[in-house]
């Protein structure tokens, strides 16, 4: 069995293998790439995140700088926005839906390393051969959800649709939809409701109005 495919297994592999480290050196040079263009060169850093991700949807706009590990391991919807310092490291599957706003350094891990110090250094494979070794987990992000600055999603981690996660937050568990949370680690606060909306901040609307 290939490494690549141990990660989606949910198994321990080596990431140092050879095969592994092709492909995130493929994907850190093209992020290198990528933070040395100027913002206007649209069409360049397109051409880039196009060639970083899996599938990266229309209209999706990373500020840079990025730090994404395999790239290929990642997915992102249509009207995607990330601010400064996006970090995936996306060993294991990462997949974000349609109209998701990113704030500053926010990162999304997927990888999980033995908690003891021993394993942590080697672990032997099949074949008797002592070799540094981690599994990873997915996480899934919702459509329509706001992350705010300095927000860590955890491995394993599942996002509903309509979330905002507070600035700071270190998010450990499932967030369900329509929910704000917050917090380190991450807690549901409420639920999102109608109430939310700026029509009922008027001070702050002024004299915009909510589109029907």
């Amino acid at each position: 069995m290939r490494e690549e495919e141990k990660i989606f297994k949910g198994t321990l592999f080596s990431p140092g293998e050879p095969d592994l480290k092709k492909i995130k050196l493929r994907t850190h040079n093209l992020c290198f790439e990528y933070n040395r263009t100027f913002e206007d060169e649209t069409e360049k850093r397109q051409a880039l995140i196009s060639n970083i991700f899996h599938e990266i949807g229309e209209n999706s706009r990373l500020q840079g700088p990025i730090y994404i590990h395999y790239g290929k391991h990642t997915k992102i919807g249509n009207h995607f926005f990330a601010n400064f310092n996006l970090t995936i490291q996306d060993d294991a599957e990462v997949v974000i839906g349609n109209h998701c706003d990113f704030g500053p350094n926010v990162t999304i891990v997927t990888p999980v390393h033995p908690m003891l110090p021993d394993e942590r250094r080697a672990i032997m494979d099949k074949d008797g051969v002592p070799k540094h070794m981690c599994y990873a987990k997915p996480v899934k992000i919702g459509n329509d959800c706001w992350l705010g600055a300095n927000v860590v999603v955890c491995p394993g981690v599942t996002i509903g649709d309509n979330c905002v996660i507070g600035a700071g937050s270190v998010v450990v568990k499932n967030i369900p939809s329509n929910t704000f949370a917050a917090g380190n680690p991450c807690r549901v606060i409420r639920e999102i409701t109608e109430l939310d909306s700026m029509k009922h901040k008027p001070e702050i609307l002024d004299d915009n109005r909510i589109i029907e």
